[in-house]
């Protein structure tokens, strides 16, 4: 059996759970915050990349895949051609399939030709890895077929691409570059590593880099037709989008931006984007205390009074944070119920002796919005002292997701 015979998926469920425990996520609200990304990016001239990698950060990478596609979407982001190559699989069954960037590179020769295979557009981030392109294009592409790719120029973020100081590497990426061969550089780009502090100079540094290697490249007569640079905050800082428009102008080349978080309603303030996900659960069990009594492992509350204590099922399994322990909250009928004791693997247990005529099977809002009372993801990140990101990326695969129009 080959590796393309593999299919390399998201955990799934054939049948709805029993267990209570899922998360509901709103198409329309996906694409509305898509609308407003793509109404930003043409504000400069540009097109977003909408970014879906890690499960769509937590979202269900199919599912959005599909809303995505049918609101008109160019193009969608990956990390490996793994996640590429599947995402096609399911998409061609419905007819489209968007332009796939994989953000990840190639890890292996293999992933050269099964990027050419089922047409995903790499990200190139080494002399090795163009080499694997160039092999796997002369041998599986046809004469006449160009296959497209993009180069990324680490400009300072130091985690990928060619450093953009590196002149023995681009001068021999050049040379493989102005070869006549089967590829075509569709595009350069670079990542922005502090573009959420408009205190720091290192946005402006990054792009003077960047501009230098893409000037290099002109000299040279390497004139790919597109730049991307960026992510969700570029799009809505007039600094960051401007000098982004401007160089895409002095080039006259197409602009392409990069936004992840914001399709899922964070990580820009006074947006006007929605969060797609709710997460909720169920009251499972009620158990009445008496004054000192403990809960959970290694009895680290203590009843106060005579109490009321829920069990929920939700643990750190399913991505509720185990620091959440004796501080988190949920929303049970539209009050807040704070979280007694350690979150444990699967369960966790609330006190509700103030919520009247609370019962077995009660809705539990542990991100969303029930009644007044909100809970988000940046909320659940302060109190753990992580970033909204990770919350939503660590919801795990046995958290059922279903897609609510």
């Amino acid at each position: 059996m080959s590796r393309d015979d593999l299919q390399i998926v998201t955990p799934r469920v054939s049948s709805a759970p029993t267990r209570p425990n899922w998360a509901e996520i709103s198409a329309p609200a996906l694409r509305r915050n898509y609308d407003r990304l793509a109404m930003q990016a043409e504000r400069y001239g540009g097109e977003v990349i909408c970014v879906i990698k890690a499960n769509a950060y937590g979202h269900d990478v199919l599912g959005c895949a599909r809303v995505l596609t049918r609101a008109g979407v160019g193009w969608l982001a990956v990390t490996s051609v793994d996640e590429g190559a599947d995402l096609v699989r399911h998409l061609r069954q419905s007819g489209t399939v968007p332009r796939i960037l994989v953000l990840g590179g190639l890890f292996a020769e293999e992933d050269a030709q099964r990027a050419i295979r089922y047409d995903l557009t790499p990200v190139i981030l080494s002399l090795q890895q163009l080499q694997w392109l160039t092999e796997a294009a002369l041998r599986d592409c046809s004469p006449f077929e160009k296959f497209r790719f993009h180069l990324e120029i680490d400009t300072g973020m130091a985690r990928q691409g060619v450093r953009w100081d590196d002149t023995v590497q681009w001068e021999r990426i050049s040379e493989v570059l102005l070869q006549k061969s089967n590829l075509t550089l569709e595009a350069l780009m670079t990542h922005f590593a502090s573009p959420d502090d408009p205190s720091s100079p290192q946005t402006r540094q990054q792009l003077q880099y960047f501009n230098q290697v893409i000037q290099g490249f002109y000299v040279q007569g390497i004139r790919p037709p597109l730049l991307h640079a960026g992510n969700s905050v570029s799009l809505f800082d007039a600094s960051q989008a401007e000098s982004l428009m401007e160089l895409a102008h002095t080039y006259g080349v197409g602009l392409l931006v990069r936004p992840g978080l914001a399709l899922y309603g964070y990580g820009v303030a006074n947006a006007n984007l929605e969060p797609v996900l709710t997460w909720k659960t169920r009251i499972t069990g009620l158990r009445r205390l008496q004054a000192g009594a403990p809960v959970s492992y290694n009895a680290t509350f203590h009843a106060m009074r005579a109490s009321l204590i829920a069990t929920l099922a939700v643990g750190y399994a399913d991505g509720f944070p185990r620091a959440l322990s004796n501080r988190g909250t949920a929303l049970i009928r539209g009050r807040r119920a704070p979280v007694v004791g350690r979150v444990t693997m699967d369960q966790t247990m609330v006190d509700v002796s103030q919520i009247e005529d609370v019962a077995i099977g009660d809705e539990v809002v542990l991100i969303g919005q029930q009644g007044d009372f909100t809970i988000s993801a940046g909320q659940i990140a302060t109190l753990t002292g992580t970033i909204p990101w990770e919350v939503l990326c660590n919801i795990s695969a046995r958290v059922h997701r279903i897609f609510k129009e």
